[in-house]
């Protein structure tokens, strides 16, 4: 017997067949365009292979599947304009950026020094804790030899907690920054302390004796350590190299452009002044409003589509 609600049930399953099937041609046509352009993006941001599975099982991952930290980390977008922010904030402790200078070939290797950092965001983001201690082990492995004295004759040490402390707060603050500002999910309050609360941990296992875990902690974290902060004649040579860029292909170029003005605009203000990448107020502002904020978030929204791996069969 054929009921009104049974027609009505065949009716939506049709029309949602029709819809469906332009959607799937969409994607089966583009499927090789995309592949080859995800492949590019991977390449020109140093990255030579697909990541690998995720550890879903809350009993073996290091960070939380269902976490806030991983829900942030998986915008490639915003992952490399708060990464780029990072570099620039980091630069301005001198200590930091020593170790950087005289221990690192950053200038001759920058997509190296990209794709050691991404794999290891990534494997402590989304792999087991057995993956994330193996990769922890080697970044503390490579600290103990990080050591010289800084050109203001201080003596510094990558394996120093304070150290440790400042890196990691100019990394997922930045990166929290960039996905406020540019990413795809809005975040509440409690989520941005969750956010920290849950990435906190892998600075305590590279030796950091205290961390920052909620956004009032790092934003009084920054208030006590700026007066230490300045941009020395290396950090000025980091910027400098920082704003030609990593990249020599035209295309790259631009794109390049737009995502180092992206992540200035997510740097803290005391800090682009201190880098002078700072107009006045005013300006910045209306330069960020009327063109770096609307044009990043339409160039973030085509790299979305190129790197989201598509659901078996063509379905988006």
């Amino acid at each position: 017997m054929v009921t009104p609600l049974s027609t009505v049930a065949r009716a939506a399953s049709v029309g949602e067949a029709a819809v469906g099937a332009p959607l799937r041609l969409v994607n089966d046509l583009t499927a090789p365009v995309r592949e080859d352009l995800a492949k590019n993006v991977r390449r020109a941001i140093g990255i030579a292979e697909e990541p690998g599975p995720m550890a879903m099982d809350p009993g073996m991952a290091y960070l939380p599947p269902d976490g806030v930290a991983r829900m942030v980390h998986s915008d490639l977008p915003t992952m490399l304009i708060g990464g780029i922010s990072a570099l620039l904030l980091q630069t301005l402790h001198p200590l930091a950026m020593a170790g950087v200078a005289e221990h690192s070939n950053y200038q001759q290797d920058p997509l190296g020094r990209l794709r050691r950092t991404a794999e290891f965001v990534g494997i402590t983001t989304f792999g087991t804790t057995k993956e994330a201690e193996a990769a922890i082990g080697q970044v503390l492995r490579v600290h103990r030899r990080v050591k010289g004295v800084a050109p203001d004759g201080r003596p510094y040490s990558a394996g120093d907690p304070e150290l440790v402390t400042f890196i990691h707060v100019a990394e997922v603050s930045s990166f929290f920054q960039a996905a406020r500002r540019f990413g795809p999910h809005s975040l509440s309050p409690e989520q941005c302390d969750q956010y920290f609360a849950e990435v906190a941990p892998v600075a305590t296992a590279l030796g950091a004796t205290w961390v920052p875990r909620s956004v009032d902690e790092v934003d009084s974290y920054f208030l006590r350590i700026r007066p230490e902060l300045y941009a020395g004649p290396q950090a000025r040579q980091a910027r400098d190299w920082l704003r030609r860029g990593v990249v020599d292909r035209p295309d790259e170029r631009a794109v390049y452009t737009l995502l180092l003005s992206a992540a200035i605009s997510v740097l803290p203000r005391w800090a682009r002044q201190e880098l002078r990448l700072s107009a006045p107020v005013s300006l910045d502002l209306l330069f960020d409003t009327v063109a770096v904020i609307p044009m990043t978030r339409a160039l973030a929204m085509g790299l979305r589509w190129v790197v989201t791996p598509q659901v078996a069969g063509g379905g988006a």
